[in-house]
């Protein structure tokens, strides 16, 4: 069958290079990405935003990323990851350049649209999960795509790194900077990265591809569990910078730092939730998941007061949305028929890009400056978690482990 695997007992040669190379891959994409929300405070001050206006620009890479991914995961199928990843990492490096000359010039216009281009480094995520899918036996899928989400600690190192390297060495030469680690990664793809044995073209084309993984009762599931854990993962990756700025009135650096300790406490849990899912099955892992979000959302919007109590509800929020993220992509991993997972992986990768699409928008424009609250967004949160928990509850399918499953 076209794109399906068959892998050998043994475990394949190369495989943990390939798992590196890939979340590798995914760290740097995850990072260019990101890279106009983490100077979200620059270019508000810069060109003059208002909180609508910095929300319809940090999430304008979302929605192309999310979008994007559907088609890329498809083509994954067809061309590999190898070709993907190098072509997704080069087509992000013109963005980047973009993005920096609208910043230089205070052109809101030019980083918008620049920003939109952009949207083509988060469709790394839709390129590796079939290629890591590729590389495992199915009982340990859960395990490869978690480490492999693990890549969105790009979104870490941007927030992080960015205002810093801003503040040290320019705005224009650190996105210089990043166009540059673009092109090595793209490098060290193209010539260490290979497919995974068993592994064949798919010939099948895009389009009837994209409808037939549409008619997929396992697609939609997937895309509305997804767009919650991921998607809040996204938003408040995004906008937490804007969020601690207007609650908390810290610093680009400050708010940078305590984003990179949320992205990396989601960055470590999702792999934790992937494992967990191959021993217990995904949806108890999920459930805890949306059980912990729903609570925590609710906590936010109280705005916790100190240093410790704020750091630790944010980190723990993360932890839950990394959990769920991780347990989803098992689900998908385990359900997803052969020949299937890229053009399934991309949808449902893509609702989840679209997930953290909407709510930085929602959070712009319902923040109430007078009392420093974003208290309506944060309670769709905690409604849209429950909603998700229901569903999981009543709609999912019970205890089934990725090795059943596969039988």
């Amino acid at each position: 069958m076209a794109g399906s695997v068959s892998l050998p007992s043994a475990v394949p040669a190369g495989r943990t290079r390939n798992l590196v190379l890939a979340t590798s891959a995914s760290v740097v994409g995850f990072w260019a990405w990101n890279s106009v929300a983490t100077l979200s405070a620059f270019y508000t001050q810069t060109l003059q935003l208002n909180p609508a206006a910095t929300g319809v620009l940090v999430a304008m890479p979302v929605f192309v990323g999310s979008l994007g991914r559907i088609v890329v995961g498809a083509l994954t199928d067809r061309y590999g990851g190898r070709v993907m990843f190098t072509f997704v990492l080069l087509a992000s490096i013109l963005p980047i350049l973009l993005v920096a000359i609208g910043g230089l010039l205070s052109s809101f216009a030019l980083v918008l649209g620049a920003a939109l281009l952009l949207g083509v480094a988060g469709t790394v995520f839709a390129v590796g999960i079939p290629f890591v899918s590729a590389w495992y036996e199915p009982s340990r899928r859960g395990f490869a795509t978690g480490v492999f989400g693990a890549g969105m600690g790009g979104t870490a190192l941007a927030a992080f790194l960015n205002p810093r390297l801003v503040a040290g060495i320019g705005y224009f030469p650190t996105h210089l900077l990043i166009a540059a680690i673009l092109a090595v990664m793209a490098a060290l793809v193209w010539f260490r990265m290979k497919e995974a044995p068993g592994w064949t073209r798919s010939s099948l084309p895009v389009v009837p591809k994209l409808l037939d993984a549409a008619k997929t009762a396992v697609t939609w599931k997937m895309c509305f569990l997804y767009a919650v854990v991921f998607g809040g993962f996204v938003s408040f990756a995004t906008y937490l910078p804007t969020y601690l700025r207007d609650v908390y009135s810290f610093d680009p650096s400050g708010a940078g730092a305590r984003t990179a300790g949320f992205a990396l406490a989601a960055v470590l849990a999702r792999p934790v939730g992937g494992i967990l899912a191959d021993r217990f099955g995904p949806k108890p892992v999920v459930v805890t998941s949306l059980t912990g979000v729903a609570i925590l959302a609710w906590v936010v919007n109280l705005q916790p007061d100190g240093e410790v109590p704020a750091g630790l509800t944010f980190v723990a929020m993360a932890a839950a949305l990394g959990l769920g993220a991780g347990g989803v992509f098992a689900w998908v991993g385990v359900l997803a028929p052969p020949g299937k997972v890229g053009s399934i992986s991309g949808v449902v990768s893509a609702a989840g890009g679209l997930g953290g699409y909407f709510p930085p928008l929602i959070m712009g424009a319902t923040y109430d400056a007078a009392t420093h609250s974003y208290s309506i967004g944060l309670l769709l949160l905690v409604v849209t978690a429950l909603g998700a928990l229901a569903f999981t509850i009543f709609a999912m399918p019970g205890r089934a482990k990725a090795k059943v499953a596969a039988a």
